[in-house]
């Protein structure tokens, strides 16, 4: 039995998916019919654009769960899984592994997802940093003393925390977080403040869709951002997602349980990001890149 990964945004790189689009013909429907339903030709930007244009948050969504799912279909055949889990973007891919979602209702909600969040990019400024080296309660406690808006964001493994929030916010705690020992403290190249309270009307915008969204039940467990715990049940799983843009990805607790729960081994689509945030928590875990 495997649990199934699903990174998010970030993973993506330039000719993503071009591989599959020309070596098989179902890979080759599933892109075409993205294609289709979102009214313009993402596989193009994915094979042929820019790194410029795979940045925009309202291509690199997409485009990173068209890539992971379509994955998944090709190299899953016969594959029983234990449990998904998707790291933010990726948890709607992960609810299309194991059923809860259909395809063409997690590409809608995955495309409304990155137009509300590059909506709230361009309407509020923005950034997220990553803080390394430091204890996640040390990062913590920076943040809660910065009087601006700035929250721990993204908890992607042991010495790993990324925070989010306001120019100002960011700027003083990656100086803070210098001064108090971290090894780096680099702001990163993002356009918005995810997984922070400045998400907040995204979010808003996104909880109608969802609301209106058919979740069915999952054929196993998914271990979910906000809380880090495994759950079936279909009232949760949405609640959960309405949460996440402007809730922090708990990933290092959701490593952490999924190893406390017996899982020993992982398949992540799409990328090599997630494997790597496994190897902080237990080497001898065996992570397969698909």
């Amino acid at each position: 039995m495997t649990v199934l990964l699903f990174p998010g945004q970030g993973s993506q790189f330039v000719g993503m998916g071009k591989d599959s689009y020309e070596a098989s013909d179902d890979a080759k429907k599933w892109f075409d019919q993205a294609d289709d339903q979102i009214g313009y030709k993402l596989s193009s930007i994915m094979f042929d654009g820019t790194d410029e244009d795979l940045k925009q948050t309202k291509v690199t969504q997409p485009a990173v769960f068209l890539h992971s799912i379509i994955r998944y279909y090709l190299h899953s055949e016969n594959l029983q899984a234990s449990a998904v889990a998707g790291h933010s973007l990726g948890e709607i891919t992960a609810l299309v592994a194991n059923g809860v979602l259909s395809f063409s209702d997690g590409l809608n909600l995955v495309q409304k997802r990155s137009l509300v969040m590059q909506d709230a990019c361009n309407d509020t400024e923005g950034t997220m940093a990553a803080i390394l080296g430091l204890e996640d309660e040390k990062v913590e406690d920076i943040c809660n003393g910065i009087d601006a808006v700035v929250v721990a964001a993204n908890y992607n493994c042991p010495g790993q925390l990324v925070i989010s929030g306001s120019i100002e916010g960011i700027n003083i705690a990656v100086e803070v977080a210098k001064e108090q020992g971290a090894k780096r403290a680099l702001v990163l190249n993002v356009n918005g403040a995810f997984h922070s309270p400045l998400m907040l009307p995204a979010q808003d915008t996104l909880q109608k869709t969802i609301e209106e969204t058919t979740f069915n039940k999952p054929s196993c467990p998914i271990y979910q951002n906000v809380n880090g715990e495994a759950t079936t049940d279909t009232e949760l799983i949405q609640l959960n997602l309405i949460k996440q843009l402007t809730s922090p990805v708990r990933w290092t607790q959701t490593m952490k349980n999924m190893v406390a729960d017996g899982h020993n081994e992982y398949n992540e689509y799409g990328a090599k990001v997630l494997s790597g945030f496994f190897r902080r928590i237990d080497r001898s875990l065996v992570v397969n890149q698909v």
